[in-house]
C-alpha cells in the first residue's frame, strides 16, 4: 500500500455530497466515412481485450486509522469502469449533455478504483463521443491531457492500433496541480509542502522573496493600482453561493483564427482575448438580471511561468493568479486591453518566482479573502467569481480508434462560493469551452454560449475585422453532408447520492 501525498488526501477529504471532486473530459468523434452502424460495437469490443491496467487506473482506496493509502485493485472489474452506451432518442447534443450532466453529478465508488470511461454511439449525425471521468486526487488536468493525447495518433489507421487510456496509465507531474478551484485549504497544503521540499537554505530565501513581493502587492493594493487583483475583493454575485448537488453541463467551439486576428489587432495573446470573451460573457449575463456590480469580477486564472529556454512542459510551470474581468468597463477593446494590462502586470510578478514560492505567494494573496470567507467581516466581498482555466490541446488532427477528434471538452467542477467553472482547450484551429456550473446556482448557463460568441463579435466589428465563419462550430468531417454544428446546449442532472 501506498499513502496518499497530503494534497491528494485533502481532495477526498473535502469531497461531499454537493461537491464530487472528480474531473472530466468530453471527446466528441466522426467516423471515417462509409463506416457501418457497428462502429463503436466494434471499438468496445476491441479495447475490452487491453486487460492490463496501468496505473493509477488500478489503483483502489483503502483506509486504515483514517489515513488513507493506495492499494492495487487484483480483481478489477472491467465492466465496471468501461462502459457503451447510447443515447435516448433522437439523439441531439442536448441528449448528449443531458447524459454527461447526469454521469459528472454521480460520485464515484470508493470500493472500486475511483475512474470510469463511457463510449456513447447514437448521436443523430452519426458522430460518437468518448466521456472519461477521473478522481482529482489520481491525477491533475495536464497530467490528464498528455494522458488522452497518448491514446490517440495524427493517423488514422495507427489509432486504431492504439491501447485504451486503462492500459496507458498516467504520469503525474513533479509538481502536482492545485484544484482548479482557488480553494484556500488546498493552496495552504501545496505552500506547506512546496517549502518543505525546497528545504531549510532555499526556503529562507522563498520566505525572503515572497515576502518582496507581498510588499510590493501591498503599495499596490494601497495606491489602488488598477492591474492588482487581490482575492476576497471580488464583489458578491449570483456565482458566490452554496452549490447543491445538481450541475449543468455547456460546451461550444470557437475560432482560433477569429481569436488570434482579434489578438494581434490589439497586440495581446489569444488567452487575452478569450478572458475579455468570458468577461464580456459574465457582464452581459449578470445585466440581464440586473445584477452587474460597478467593481469588476475577478477571476482565477492559470498563468505559464515557462522560463527562457525551458523546453520542459511539467505543471510546475504553471501558478494560479487573480486577474480583474473589467466588467465595469462598456466598451469591449477598452475592456480587453485593461485584462491585457492586468495579465501583464500578473506575468512580469510571477517570472520573479521560483514554483515553490509562486505557490506560497498564491497562497497568501487568498489570505484575505480566506478571513473573510470564515469571519464575514466584509459580506459584500468574495474570493473569487469564477475559475477560467485555459489548457494547451493537440495543435494537428488527432484520431482515437478510427475516429477523427472534432471536439475536447473539459468537464471540471464546482464548490461553495464557485459555483461557475470554465475550462478551455486550444486544439488545432479551435478553442474548445467547457463550461460547468450548480444548476441551482447559475441558471440557464448555456446562455453564456451565446454571450462569448457575441463578445468575440463585438470585438470583430470594434476593430473593423472580418471573418468568414459567422457562428461557433466544432471541426468535423460532417459539413460537406449538411450536417449542423454543435449547437448550444445545456443539460441538468441531480445526483443521487
Amino acid at each position: 500500500m501506498k499513502r496518499l501525498a497530503m494534497i491528494d488526501d485533502t481532495f477526498l477529504r473535502l469531497e461531499s455530497r454537493r461537491q464530487p471532486l472528480h474531473i472530466g473530459m468530453l471527446m466528441v468523434l466522426q467516423p471515417p466515412e462509409g463506416a457501418g452502424k457497428d462502429f463503436a460495437a466494434n471499438i468496445a469490443q476491441r479495447l475490452k481485450q487491453y486487460t492490463t491496467i496501468a496505473p493509477p487506473f488500478n489503483q483502489r482506496l483503502v483506509n486504515r486509522n483514517g489515513i488513507h493509502y493506495w492499494t492495487e485493485d487484483s480483481e478489477l472489474d472491467l465492466d465496471h469502469h468501461f462502459v457503451h452506451l447510447s443515447l435516448p432518442e433522437p439523439g441531439r447534443i442536448r441528449e448528449l449533455l443531458a447524459m454527461v450532466s447526469r454521469v459528472h453529478s454521480s460520485h464515484l465508488d470508493r470500493a472500486f478504483p475511483l475512474w470510469r470511461l463511457y463510449l456513447i454511439e447514437g448521436i443523430e449525425d452519426g458522430r460518437i463521443a468518448m466521456y472519461l471521468k477521473i478522481h482529482h486526487s489520481m491525477t491533475d488536468g495536464i497530467a490528464g491531457i498528455k494522458m488522452l493525447a497518448a491514446s490517440m495518433s495524427t493517423d488514422r489507421q495507427t489509432s486504431t492500433t492504439m491501447p485504451p487510456n486503462w492500459s496507458i496509465g498516467i504520469a503525474k507531474s513533479k509538481y502536482k496541480q492545485p484544484l482548479p478551484v482557488p480553494t484556500p485549504h488546498l493552496t495552504s497544503v501545496s505552500a506547506l509542502r512546496s517549502v518543505a521540499r525546497d528545504g531549510l537554505v532555499s526556503g529562507l530565501k522563498s520566505v525572503r522573496a515572497v515576502g518582496r513581493e507581498l510588499y510590493h502587492s501591498f503599495k499596490d493594493f494601497r495606491t489602488h493600482n488598477p492591474d492588482f487583483a487581490l482575492g476576497g475583493q471580488a464583489p458578491r454575485t449570483i456565482f458566490n453561493h452554496k452549490v447543491s448537488a445538481s450541475r449543468r453541463f455547456a460546451a461550444q467551439s470557437y475560432s482560433m483564427p477569429r481569436i488570434r486576428a482579434v489578438a494581434q489587432s490589439c497586440g495581446g495573446s489569444s488567452n487575452d482575448v478569450i478572458l475579455a470573451m468570458c468577461g464580456g460573457a459574465l457582464r452581459r449575463y449578470l445585466e440581464e438580471r440586473n445584477e452587474l456590480p460597478d467593481t469588476p469580477l475577478l477571476a482565477a486564472v492559470p498563468v505559464s511561468v515557462r522560463r527562457e529556454g525551458h523546453t520542459s512542459d511539467a505543471a510546475n510551470e504553471v501558478a494560479f493568479t487573480m486577474a480583474h474581468l473589467a466588467t465595469h468597463i462598456n466598451d469591449p477593446v477598452e475592456r480587453l486591453n485593461a485584462i491585457k494590462s492586468c495579465m501583464d502586470y500578473n506575468k512580469e510578478k510571477i517570472k520573479k518566482l521560483s514554483p515553490g514560492e509562486l505557490t506560497a505567494y498564491a497562497a497568501m494573496m487568498l489570505l484575505p479573502g480566506a478571513t473573510n470567507s470564515l469571519l464575514g467581516y466584509a459580506p459584500n466581498k468574495a474570493l473569487g467569481t469564477v475559475v477560467i482555466s485555459h489548457v494547451p490541446g493537440p495543435r494537428e488532427d488527432m484520431y482515437w480508434q478510427g475516429a477523427k477528434l472534432c471536439g475536447l471538452y473539459p468537464v471540471s467542477l464546482v464548490v461553495d462560493s464557485v459555483a461557475l467553472n470554465i475550462t478551455i482547450i486550444s486544439r488545432h484551429d479551435f478553442v474548445d469551452f467547457g463550461l460547468i456550473a450548480c444548476s441551482k446556482t447559475v441558471p440557464k448557463v448555456q446562455i453564456l454560449l451565446k454571450f462569448l460568441q457575441e463578445a468575440l463579435e463585438e470585438l470583430e466589428a470594434r476593430l473593423g475585422l472580418t471573418h468568414i465563419d459567422s457562428a461557433p462550430q466544432i471541426p468535423a468531417e460532417h459539413r460537406e453532408n449538411n450536417q449542423e454544428a454543435i449547437p448550444q446546449a445545456e443539460a441538468t442532472a441531480e445526483s443521487s447520492h
